[in-house]
């Protein structure tokens, strides 16, 4: 079992923006999702759990080892993909999946082979092997990223954000990828889509202005607001009066018409009806929660 420990990491960049605030974490083997907004610190801890740049205070363990006084023991078990990754220009996915292998410590030529082989067979690359990769679809350089990130048989696979701008085929091919991966090693998954951690994550946490607001299983997250979420349509002129009145946590479009969901104990007024809540509910509710204590 791998096991990655995150204690009260802080970190604050030169211009003085606190990206993480005393960020706690336990990692174990499986899918974990780490949901937030744009902005919420997601890419700075993903960052710093990879080692590419030390955190202002705290600590980070991956089996026993620590990350930011050990990092190339930690690099040799660990597979990347940030949300943009660069490409030569020119080179095959499979002359570059090799040259990324030797990189990575893969010395051995026949070993390398079979490994670039296996991985690009993996994501369903083999038959565009010999072409470049930067002629690739967003989809397809997304899988071959996740093929690099897979070379040497990492135990701990960042993924940062890597449905962004997949079509909903390209982006359900990928995380049926990466949930067959994530069964013997820990994947995180960094993204501001609800349904991807709802779809693949036996555990999650909610980062919002550098801190977790929220940690758990889905499914139970979400029983912690049941019988507490209403919906009526409204006209789009009352949203302001309605947000002025109840917990609105949210609102949509639906048919057409705005829907709004508001968080309450008991029955808003005549016309709201209770609803079954997911987990978008469940992140909108603890977001809206966490602006009502900061007021």
């Amino acid at each position: 079992m791998n096991t990655l420990q995150v204690n009260n990491l802080t970190k604050t960049y030169p211009n003085g923006v606190t990206a993480l605030n005393g960020i706690n974490l336990e990692i174990t083997n499986g899918m974990f999702g780490l949901l937030g907004a744009n902005g919420a610190g997601k890419s700075s801890l993903m960052r710093t759990i990879a080692s590419l740049q030390e955190p202002t205070s705290g600590s980070i363990y991956f089996n026993g080892t620590d990350v930011i006084r050990e990092p190339n023991e930690v690099r040799k078990q660990l597979g990347y993909l940030p949300q943009e990754f660069g490409v030569y220009p020119k080179i095959s996915a499979e002359k570059l999946l090799n040259h990324l292998a030797i990189l990575k410590g893969i010395v051995d030529k026949k070993e390398r082979k079979t490994q670039v082989t296996a991985l690009l067979q993996q994501v369903n690359l083999y038959q565009h092997r010999k072409k470049s990769v930067y002629t690739f679809s967003g989809g397809m350089r997304q899988r071959f990223g996740i093929a690099q990130a897979l070379l040497a048989n990492p135990k701990l696979i960042i993924v940062d954000e890597p449905t962004a701008g997949l079509d909903p085929e390209e982006s359900n091919r990928f995380l049926n990828l990466l949930s067959e991966i994530g069964e013997n090693v820990i994947v995180i998954l960094s993204t501001h889509i609800v349904e991807d951690v709802r779809n693949l994550c036996p555990k999650m946490a909610i980062l919002s202005n550098g801190e977790i607001i929220a940690e758990g299983n889905p499914t139970d997250l979400v029983a912690g607001i049941e019988g507490k979420i209403w919906t009526r349509i409204v006209p789009k002129s009352d949203i302001e009066l309605y947000k002025a009145l109840f917990h609105v946590i949210s609102t949509k479009l639906v048919s057409g018409e705005t829907q709004i969901r508001v968080l309450s104990e008991n029955k808003p007024e005549t016309g709201f009806e209770m609803i079954v809540p997911n987990l978008e509910d469940f992140y909108f509710a603890t977001l809206f929660n966490q602006t009502l204590e900061r007021a």
